[in-house]
C-alpha cells in the first residue's frame, strides 16, 4: 500500500502540515499565555501604584480603610506596611510563607515606580508586586498587591482548550483535504504512466495535457517527443533490417547458386573455374558488407575511436591513390591530386584512409569513362578543406543531404554491382564526425558532384617544412 506515490505523497503532506500546525499553535499558545500573564502583572502593579499615590496624598486611617475595603471586594489582595516593615492593614489573611517574603523584601531599596516581587504564575500560588510609599521625602512603607495565579491558569486553560479544539478541527480538515490534493497532483502522473506503458507496448500516446505551462506540461511534451523519436527509430530500424536482409540475400543467393552449379556432375572445368571466380567475388562483396555493418554498429554503440597524429596529407593521399589507380585505369577515368607537400593535420591515419578510399570509390562508380576525378586539399581560415570532385551524372538538389544516410542510393534502380550497398558515405560521415569535422555534398544534375570535408583547425595543424 505504501508503495503508491499518492499515499506516500499524502502522508508526506500530512506530516508537513501537521508539523507546521503544531509549531504555529505551540508558538501562539506560549505567546498568548505569556502576554496574558504580563497583562495581569502590569495591571496589578498599576493598581498598587494607584493605591500608593492615594496614600501618599492622604496617609490617614480613613484613606487606609478605603484602600483595604476596595480590594476586599476584588479578586486581588493588598497588604500595607509602615517604614519599619510592620503590617498596618491587609484585605485578607496571607499565608505565613508569603507574608515572610513580603516582610523581608524591605531590606533592598525599591524604585518609586515599583517592582514585581513574585511573577512565577506556573510555580507559585500568588503574583506579588511592591509599590513603595514615600511621604515628604521619607520612606514610609509599602503597598503590596497580590493576585492569585489561578486566575491566569484558568485563562490559559481556556486558551488551551480552544487551541486543542481548533487543532483537532485543523487536523480533521487536513485529513479530508489531503486525498483531493494528492489526487490533483498525481492524476497527471498516473495518466503519463498509462501513456508510457501504452507507448512501451508499441502504441501511440494520447490524452496528454501538453498545454500546461508547468513542469508537468514539460514532461508531457517530452513524452510526446519521445514517442515521435521512438516511432522514427522503429521505422528506421525496420528499413535498416529490410535493407540489410536485401543486401545479404543477393551475394548469398549468388554463392549458393553458383556453388550448386560448380558441384554438379558434368560441369566442365572451364565453367567450374568461372563459377568459383564469381563465388570468390561474391564472398568478397559479402565480407565488405559485413565489415561496413560492423563499422556502423561500432559507431552507433560508442562512436568511432580515433588515434590522432600529425600527418602530411600529400603522403596519406598518395598511399590511397596507389590503391585505386588500377581500378581507375581499367575504367578509363583520369585521377588527379592537388595537395601541398607542407600541409599537415592531426588525423587517424587508418580511419582517414578509409574515408578517402570510400569517396574515391564512390566517385569512380558515378563517373563515366573519359572523365576525371580530382582530390584536393587546401588550408582555410576555419581549418583544412578536403574535396573529391567527379564529372559524373550529379545528384538532385533535394537528395544531396540524404546521400549520407545508410542504404541510400540516388538511383533506386542502380544495380548492386555499380551502386554498392549504400553504406560507404554513411561511414565517411561518422569517421569525419569523430575527427570533429563535417562532410557535405554539392552537385547539380549532369554537372558532377563535389564531396567536401571540413576539418576544423586544431593545435599543431599547419605547415611544417622541416618534416617533409
Amino acid at each position: 500500500m505504501f508503495s503508491k506515490l499518492s499515499i506516500r505523497l499524502g502522508l508526506l503532506l500530512f506530516s508537513i502540515l501537521l508539523l507546521i500546525e503544531l509549531l504555529l499553535y505551540a508558538g501562539l499558545y506560549v505567546s498568548l499565555a505569556d502576554e496574558r500573564a504580563d497583562e495581569v502583572i502590569s495591571q496589578l502593579l498599576a493598581r498598587g501604584n494607584t493605591h500608593r499615590d492615594v496614600l501618599e496624598d492622604h496617609f490617614d486611617e480613613l484613606t487606609l480603610n478605603h484602600v483595604i475595603m476596595m480590594e476586599s471586594a476584588s479578586v486581588f489582595s493588598v497588604v500595607v506596611t509602615d517604614g519599619n516593615g510592620l503590617v498596618l492593614e491587609r484585605s485578607e489573611e496571607v499565608a505565613p510563607a508569603l507574608l515572610e517574603l513580603i516582610l523581608h523584601s524591605d531590606e533592598e531599596p525599591v524604585s518609586h515606580a515599583g517592582r514585581v516581587l513574585q511573577s512565577g504564575w506556573r510555580d507559585h500560588e500568588f503574583i506579588v508586586t511592591d509599590s513603595p510609599l514615600t511621604i515628604e521625602g521619607r520612606h514610609s512603607g509599602h503597598v503590596y498587591m497580590l493576585a492569585p495565579s489561578a486566575m491566569i491558569r484558568e485563562t490559559v486553560g481556556e486558551l488551551r482548550r480552544r487551541f486543542l479544539s481548533v487543532g483537532a478541527f485543523s487536523v480533521l480538515l487536513t485529513i479530508l483535504v489531503i486525498p483531493f490534493l494528492t489526487r490533483f497532483v498525481t492524476r497527471p502522473l498516473l495518466r503519463m504512466k498509462q501513456v508510457t506503458e501504452h507507448l512501451a507496448s508499441g502504441g501511440h500516446p494520447s490524452g496528454l495535457d501538453t498545454a500546461r505551462s508547468d513542469e508537468l506540461g514539460d514532461l508531457a511534451r517530452s513524452i510526446g517527443q519521445l514517442s515521435n523519436d521512438l516511432e522514427r527509430m522503429r521505422n528506421e530500424r525496420n528499413e535498416f533490417l529490410a535493407s540489410v536482409a536485401h543486401e545479404l540475400r543477393t551475394p548469398i543467393t549468388y554463392i549458393k547458386g553458383y556453388a550448386d552449379l560448380a558441384s554438379k556432375n558434368g560441369t566442365d572445368e572451364q565453367a567450374r573455374k568461372e563459377y568459383l571466380v564469381i563465388i570468390r567475388n561474391e564472398a568478397g562483396q559479402l565480407n565488405r558488407l559485413v565489415g561496413q555493418l560492423l563499422d556502423l554498429a561500432r559507431s552507433d554503440r560508442q562512436g568511432f575511436s580515433v588515434s590522432l597524429s600529425s600527418v602530411h596529407l600529400s603522403s596519406l593521399a598518395e598511399s590511397v591513390l596507389s590503391l585505386v589507380r588500377p581500378a581507375y585505369k581499367d575504367k578509363g577515368v583520369r585521377l588527379s591530386c592537388r595537395i601541398p607537400d607542407d600541409l599537415t593535420a592531426d588525423l587517424d591515419i587508418g580511419r582517414f584512409k578509409q574515408v578517402l578510399l570510400n569517396l574515391l570509390d564512390n566517385a569512380l562508380k558515378h563517373t563515366p569513362s573519359g572523365k576525371e576525378v580530382s582530390l584536393e586539399a587546401v588550408r582555410t581560415k576555419k581549418g583544412i578543406r578536403v574535396s573529391v570532385a567527379d564529372e559524373g551524372e550529379g545528384i538532385p538538389n533535394e537528395e544531396q543531404s540524404a546521400v549520407f544516410e545508410r542504404f541510400y542510393r540516388v538511383d533506386k534502380s542502380r544495380s548492386r554491382k555499380s551502386g554498392g550497398a549504400g553504406l560507404g558515405l554513411a561511414i565517411v560521415k561518422d569517421i569525419v564526425g569523430a575527427h570533429g569535422g563535417t562532410v557535405a555534398a554539392e552537385s547539380r544534375p549532369g554537372g558532377g558532384t563535389v564531396m567536401t570535408i571540413i576539418l576544423e583547425r586544431r593545435r599543431g595543424d599547419g605547415a611544417n617544412p622541416a618534416r617533409r
